[in-house]
């Protein structure tokens, strides 16, 4: 275990240090797997920052405007309770799930499942090297999901890079079998056109379901060809899972979707969806696509029907994903401001732009509309060297108010209150300072999620971190107890 230790929270206001804005980091490469960042925000590439920057950065650590580099700071109704660093698996840390007392993380060169049946002595059960970006997981029952986003020479955990202008390279989904936690079984794989950059389960008794969202086609990819205007669906037989195929594919935006720049300058064009989040209990699906955010239906999961359909082409940059409130009548939308990649938490990137958005679903039926009501963006500011971007969170179940925590890279993770809709605020944060302050680097939380009482976040560096909230006002969440949680397809936290 990694020796913990806090510091007196730290004084806020946005962006005292300033970065060119849309700055983009080359990322880390894991393994054989290269981290590619999304499309986000296209600007200027660059690693490394100024000697100005440098010092602009230092004096703001001096006067305590921002944390150290690797310094933990948190407000005072958090408590780290544990980090687990990264073991065999090296590439970056990425998504989590959860099943009774286990969690599984994902990472760029496979999986690894701890058990936090003691959430302040995670242990590592198994770790399994499947090199393939950016392995997205998800379970249900006996099954674990994984996606793969890079080009590969095979299906296999043995693959290797290849080119996907070579016909025979694959990606897609992988499916294992994890009855036996310690020895989990590679048992089923469907390739799907351009790749699995996520995925999202719909679980029935007999089948699951998995939405998988890709984007990005190209002339030259034999397996990935435009126009790419939808989701893959994949039916997996619980009772054999080598059976799993694609049923459909239903196209999202027969217009084409948002056309990006030149139309729309900043604005990422739609090849199709980062992310999706099912609502099975309301038969709602919110998709994260690019350029566009929609609400659609999901009564029929092998058809699903558009509802309504927005776009923000003054603030967002890069739709990357969505969360549903408990009531079903407000989405949160985040926006990857510079693909994960930039360093965008300061002033010259200001308070609106890389935000999450709040909009309110009104109306019933198939004529709900997505209304945007404002803007969240943490407003403790970041140092240069530090790639911060509004990125995976949760619900945490209280009823009568929505709360939510959430990543943000080396913004770290924060818990925030949007009750109003108009009027977002924070109410906790946990972060580490800067990984360095020699370049830009992509680091901090990917997800950061809330679990059976516990916030659990997965540092693409540091590892597993486990987190305790203590708050009168997120309090009685800790009464309500999961047997498995899936973010991206929410539960009905008290339908049970």
């Amino acid at each position: 275990m990694t020796s913990l230790h806090t510091t007196s929270v730290r004084r806020r206001r946005l962006g005292v240090v300033t970065a060119a804005a849309g700055l983009i980091a080359t990322l880390f490469t894991a393994g054989p797997a290269a981290a590619t960042p999304d499309p986000g925000d296209a600007a200027t590439t660059r690693s490394g920052v100024s000697v100005g920057e440098q010092a602009e950065a230092r004096a703001a650590i001096e006067s305590g405007e921002i944390p150290g580099v690797d310094e933990i700071v948190h407000s005072s109704n958090i408590k780290h309770l544990a980090n687990v660093p990264k073991d065999a698996l090296k590439g970056l840390n990425t998504d989590l799930a959860f099943q009774g007392k286990y969690a599984y993380a994902g990472n760029y060169d496979g999986f690894r499942i701890f058990d936090i049946s003691n959430p302040k002595k995670p242990r590592t059960v198994s770790q399994v090297l499947c090199p393939g970006s950016q392995n997205d997981i998800s379970v249900s029952g006996n099954l674990l999901f994984l996606s793969t986003d890079s080009s590969r020479s095979d299906n296999s955990c043995a693959s290797t890079t290849q080119p996907a202008t070579e016909k025979s390279s694959w990606e897609g989904m992988k499916v294992f079998d994890i009855s036996d936690k310690r020895h989990p079984k590679y048992v089923a794989a469907v390739e799907t056109a351009c790749g699995s950059h996520t995925h999202t389960i719909i679980p029935e008794r007999k089948n699951v379901y998995v939405y998988v969202s890709s984007y990005s086609p190209n002339e030259t990819f034999p397996d990935c060809q435009p126009p790419h205007d939808g989701i893959s669906v994949i039916k997996v037989p619980r009772s054999a899972p080598e059976k799993s195929r694609i049923v459909n594919f239903p196209v999202l935006f027969p217009d084409g979707g948002n056309p990006g720049a030149p139309t729309n300058p900043g604005v990422s064009k739609t090849t199709g969806c980062h992310d999706i989040t099912v609502l099975p209990s309301k038969d709602l699906a919110a998709g994260a696509c690019m350029g566009d955010g929609l609400l659609f239906s999901i009564k029929d999961p092998e058809n699903p029907k558009i509802i309504d359909r927005v776009q923000d082409n003054v603030n967002f940059a890069f739709w990357h994903s969505a969360t549903f409130n408990q009531k079903a009548d407000k989405v949160v939308f985040t926006d990857e401001l510079g693909g994960g990649g930039a360093a965008t938490c300061n002033d010259e990137i200001g308070p609106d732009r890389g935000a999450d958005g709040i909009y309110d679903i009104t109306g019933k039926g198939d004529h709900r509309k997505l209304v945007f009501r404002s803007y969240f963006k943490i407003d403790r500011p970041q140092a240069d060297t530090e790639v911060c971007v509004a990125h995976n969170g949760s619900i945490i179940p209280v009823k009568g108010r929505d709360l939510m925590v959430q990543a943000w890279y080396q913004g770290g993770v924060s818990v925030w209150d949007f009750t109003n809709s108009s009027k977002p605020k924070e109410i906790a944060y946990f972060e580490r300072g800067p990984v360095t302050l020699d370049e830009v680097t992509t680091a901090g939380p990917w997800s950061a999620y809330y679990y059976n009482g516990y916030i659990y976040s997965n540092d693409i560096e540091k590892g597993f971190d486990v987190l305790k909230l203590d708050d009168r006002r997120t309090d009685p969440a800790k009464k309500v107890r999961l047997k498995e949680l899936n973010v991206q397809t929410q539960p009905d936290y008290f339908d049970r």
